[in-house]
């Protein structure tokens, strides 16, 4: 496995590897990775597919991070791989910016820091974002919705083919939340971008997701959102109130989403 070029300064990772499928983006095959001899991963198989949301939760330490930092070949697991489509191009939106308040800088300078990009391919980002609005504000007059719209439209420069989203609505409250998923599913509605989310807030998990990966340390289970919360393995980790623990952002639309099977009772999978 090769290792990928992370610029952090754009939010997009150039990836050259092998190519699996036309229609498989990544390929987790028992991914093992341990730190000093702790294991922190175990055995965790899973793909990503072209236009596909995918989310993974867990509590804090169960992994995630670990997983991400695999994904973008920041590690080099102990055993298993991660293969990725050739010539991916994958968006990263960090869960957070530090950026000294003090300075001043507009958005749109922001944005073209370190990118070779036109005002106009800008524009379209933020539009894309759902802030067309905010190119000549400062960066430190920024709300954290805002914020956090800024560094997704900072990762849509360069159209990617997939979306991390790391933590993404961390310090959002519910209704934020909820306002940012429901662009990301706008997003893959119009790009067809595949998108993967990490987060450990449970309060609000995209309803849209084709699928929600349960991760403590391995894959305890999978599946629709509904699925996912009415699993045993689920409600051993976040207690038996999955109602509380997991709301699931439900919205109305005209569309439907390509989930392999409709029934949440048959589409779950468990790992032990």
């Amino acid at each position: 496995m090769k290792r990928l070029s992370l610029r952090h300064e754009a939010y997009v990772i150039h990836v050259q590897t092998w190519r699996k499928t036309a229609m498989t983006l990544v390929n987790l095959n028992r991914l093992t990775v341990a730190y000093s001899g702790v294991v922190a991963l175990k055995n965790v198989s899973f793909q990503i597919g072209a236009g596909e949301i995918v989310t993974i939760v867990g509590p804090n330490g169960s992994g995630k991070t670990t997983l991400l930092k695999a994904i973008i070949g920041a590690i080099v697991p102990q055993e298993g791989n991660v293969d990725v489509k050739s010539g991916l191009k994958i968006g990263y939106v960090p869960q957070r910016l530090n950026l000294d308040p003090t300075l001043p800088i507009s958005v749109g300078r922001f944005m073209r820091l370190s990118d070779n990009v036109s005002k106009k391919e800008c524009q379209r980002a933020l539009e894309q974002a759902g802030v067309a609005e905010i190119m000549t504000k400062q960066m430190s007059e920024l709300s954290g919705g805002q914020l956090q719209r800024v560094l997704l439209a900072r990762a849509l420069l360069g159209s990617p083919e997939m979306l991390i989203l790391d933590e993404a609505t961390q310090g959002l409250d519910q209704p934020g939340a909820a306002e940012f998923y429901k662009q990301i599913e706008k997003l893959r509605e119009e790009t067809g971008c595949a998108i993967l989310m990490i987060s450990h807030d449970l309060h609000v998990v995209m309803s849209a997701s084709d699928r929600v990966i349960c991760l403590n340390g391995h894959i305890c289970c999978s599946g629709t959102p509904q699925a996912v919360a009415a699993t045993p393995e689920y409600k051993e980790l976040f207690g038996a109130d999955t109602d509380g623990a997991l709301a699931l952002y439900r919205h109305n639309h005209d569309h439907k989403h390509d989930h392999n099977d409709k029934n949440p009772a048959n589409s779950i999978e468990a790992t032990h």
